[in-house]
């Protein structure tokens, strides 16, 4: 291995170790591994499905963890997983090109959504761990599965921030509701990276070293999570949208 790939490697599994953490108790941590990849001379497209690679290992390791744990509700995450996967192929496979300054504001907006929901926690009064659906909560839970899984499979940022906001809505906690958004994530995150792939969109290097960090730090954010509680994964996520957003909106 030549000394620019051992440093390439380097980098990406030391900034993956950070954004796998990121992810797992929050969400946002591919705004830091796609400016990585692009820094190291990828195409945009080429960076996005790369980066597919990395997130697909961090969350079968984090899902297998929460699941080892007891705190993944499986029931509720395959019926949150099945519209997320058609939304995924969907949003994967859109020909259309979004301009970038847009997309930013959209995102910070979506952050700053997040956190003020978040903060106000309107839902703390009915938390639970398991999830009792009404017929018209369960078609909003699907319908918004569904729209993750296209804004998920087209661009994957920022999708975690999505989860959290739709699971906070109904009740859930946030160690639950990282444990589902692992599993969904890691679940459509497999069809639109055999898409990137179909198209030739990936790089299976950079992306192998960015996945060996990403999934440490996955590893190490669900037993944070598990040991420290609804409250602290909450004071984490208040910090993380402001600073993505703040990042964003200033550019």
């Amino acid at each position: 291995m030549s000394g620019t790939l051992v440093w390439q490697a380097g980098l990406l599994a030391a900034i993956g170790l950070l954004a796998g953490f990121v992810n797992v108790l929050a969400g946002g941590g591919s705004l830091l591994t796609l400016p990585t990849l692009i820094f190291l001379g990828l195409p945009a497209t080429t960076a996005n499905g790369t980066n597919r690679i990395a997130i697909l290992s961090q969350n079968i390791f984090a899902a297998g963890s929460f699941r080892r744990h007891g705190v993944l509700p499986l029931r509720l995450a395959l019926l949150c997983t099945a519209p997320a996967l058609l939304g995924s192929y969907l949003g994967a496979n859109l020909a259309i090109t979004v301009d970038e300054q847009l997309f930013q504001r959209l995102l910070a907006g979506i952050m700053l959504g997040v956190l003020l929901f978040n903060t106000l926690d309107p839902m703390k009064r009915w938390r639970r761990s398991e999830l009792h659906l009404s017929r018209w909560r369960m078609v909003l839970l699907l319908l918004g599965f569904f729209a993750i899984g296209v804004y998920g499979g087209f661009v994957q940022a920022g999708v975690g921030f999505l989860i959290i906001s739709a699971l906070l809505a109904q009740g859930l906690d946030l160690v639950r509701i990282n444990a589902v958004k692992v599993f969904v994530v890691g679940t459509f995150t497999l069809v639109a990276l055999t898409i990137f792939i179909r198209h030739g969109q990936v790089n299976y290097g950079l992306g192998l070293a960015l996945a060996a960090g990403n999934s440490i730090g996955g590893y190490i954010a669900t037993h944070m999570a598990v040991k420290k509680g609804h409250d602290w994964i909450k004071k984490i996520v208040s910090l993380t949208v402001l600073v993505f957003a703040i990042k964003l909106l200033i550019g």
